[in-house]
């Protein structure tokens, strides 16, 4: 479960960082944390773009392959699954192959 769940953070970041670079939406200021700061603006929209998606497509009954290639957009074509509980060390049981 734990892959899962990075994945979908690390490539919407990665994504957002290529979107910035390749289309020039970062600020013509010297500074990397303004462009960080975009990157990272542009890597939040993208991870709820795709996720508003995959909600989407399952609860109006879009295809299949629809919620399938949000979730392959996100890192990990489908989103992970928690088992509902306060117990922390159980949670890290459960996160280790």
């Amino acid at each position: 479960m734990l892959l899962p769940s990075l994945m979908r953070t690390v490539v919407p970041l990665v994504a957002g960082w290529i979107i910035v670079a390749a289309t020039g939406l970062g600020f013509s200021v010297d500074s990397d944390t303004a462009q960080t700061a975009v990157a990272f603006g542009v890597a939040g929209a993208y991870y709820l773009v795709f996720r508003l998606v995959e909600r989407v497509a399952e609860k109006v009954g879009w295809p299949a392959w629809v919620k399938g290639a949000a979730g392959a957009l996100l890192g990990y074509a489908r989103p992970p699954r928690y088992k509902a509980t306060d117990d922390m060390a159980d949670l890290i049981r459960q996160s280790r192959p």
